[in-house]
């Protein structure tokens, strides 16, 4: 999972945090529709059409697995970054850089405290933007403590101009 940070930020990458259980839920309920209900459909019209969807099914849900595993919350000397995606043409990186950033919030409601899995969002100073906002995070909230304090020590240390 740090091989992406690696190659993208140099070695001086710190990892937050990436998505919680909570964001696997919805690919659960499709692999049991798809495993369950799908299949057993199409094996009473004919095994072609099942080995078909059994396929279709594993890469769809593969697919959901690893995208949502590729989520990753890091920071470095630069800013703050939110890597995601599997395909070279699906690959983003989203970023606010130190100097730019305004604040990280967490978003919290009685299911996000349930199940420690958190919104995340990182605004962007002068244009009030949301330029990084990332759903179901696990240590989101511990992330978010991490990037403002490290963004006051930055700001003290005036290693950031104001």
């Amino acid at each position: 999972m740090t091989d992406f940070i690696a190659i993208t930020a140099g070695q001086r990458a710190t990892f937050l945090c990436g998505k919680s259980w909570t964001a696997y839920v919805s690919t659960l309920v499709i692999a049991v529709l798809l495993f369950f209900a799908a299949l057993p459909l199409a094996f009473k019209y004919n095994a072609r059409a099942a080995f078909v969807v059994l396929i279709g099914s594993a890469l769809i849900v593969a697919y959901r697995l690893l995208t949502i595993r590729s989520y990753q919350l890091y920071y470095d000397e630069a800013g703050v970054w939110l890597a995601s995606g599997i395909l070279p043409w699906k690959k983003k990186l989203m970023g606010v850089k130190w100097r730019d950033m305004d604040e990280a919030v967490y978003e919290t409601n009685f299911w996000s405290w349930l199940f420690q899995s958190y919104t995340v969002r990182v605004s962007q100073r002068y244009t009030q933007d949301i330029e990084i906002h990332a759903t179901g995070m696990a240590r989101g909230k511990d992330a978010v403590a991490t990037l403002n304090a490290r963004h006051q020590e930055m700001l003290q240390g005036s290693a950031i101009v104001v």
